[in-house]
């Protein structure tokens, strides 16, 4: 079993390190390529037509100076060329949960979903900051994915993948949350201003705010929650609407 790790905290952050230590317990057969540097919200963006520097740090192990969306498409697009891709995707753990829109902001995220782009199961694991990270963090962590990993025909279907917030004492209880909003970049803080120049900075944080039976509300319980995420947007709109539509564009 071949499993690739990445991240938006960068290689070195402790979440990436633990989520290794975790899948090495499943597979010695582990690749982490992660950026050089911290990339929070970067979402699923990616760097086209422009170089991007990879570092190789060890055996299967790379930094890229690129998003960690682009560190999936370096992985299957050169490392994996001419071998076998993963079977599992594994993004994070993030270094604070990830819940409201940063399922669109995340950069954990944009890992799991790129992977979906090339059918590829993924996982992005989050957990809340200043957790209490115990010596049995990592076998816990393993065999969640294990579990994952064996019912992956129950939720890794095509362009899906699954967000993890993890509570901040393991092991946990786990719960299907609905998902929240807990609005970031509330305000932009004026740092200098030159005529008609302004600077300005969004803080980093967020209300935390919450309603029963949401992401927040059930890590604060002490859950481990578990979303499956999907990128189709699809919904069908109210065939009133569309006939509307036809109408007016005739």
């Amino acid at each position: 079993m071949r499993i690739l790790i990445s991240n938006d905290d960068g290689i070195e952050a402790p979440g990436i390190a633990l989520a290794t230590k975790a899948v090495s317990l499943l597979t010695d057969d582990v690749w982490v390529v992660a950026p050089d540097g911290k990339r929070t919200a970067a979402g699923p963006s990616l760097t086209v037509a422009r170089p991007l520097t990879m570092r190789r740090l060890g055996e299967r192990r790379f930094s890229c100076s690129g998003t960690p969306a682009d560190c999936v498409v370096t992985s299957m697009s050169w490392l994996f060329k001419d071998g076998q891709k993963p079977d599992l995707v594994v993004a994070g753990v993030n270094d604070g949960r990830n819940v409201g829109e940063d399922l669109a902001y995340s950069g954990t995220l944009g890992v799991a979903r790129e992977a979906t782009f090339w059918g590829v199961p993924a996982i992005g694991f989050s957990r809340v900051k200043k957790a209490d990270v115990r010596e049995g963090d990592a076998t816990w962590l393993e065999r969640f994915i294990e579990r994952l990993w064996q019912t992956r025909g129950e939720w890794a279907i095509e362009g899906h993948w699954l967000s993890v917030n993890l509570p901040s004492e393991l092991p946990a209880p786990v719960s299907q949350p609905s998902i929240g909003r807990d609005k970031i970049a509330r305000k932009a803080d004026v740092v200098r201003e030159d005529g008609d120049e302004i600077e300005l900075i969004v803080p980093r944080g967020r209300e935390h705010a919450s309603r029963k039976g949401d992401e927040n509300s059930l890590i604060a319980e002490g859950f481990a929650t578990v979303n499956r995420l999907n990128w189709f947007g699809e919904t069908q709109l109210p065939s009133a609407f569309m006939e509307g539509l036809r109408a007016a564009a005739k």
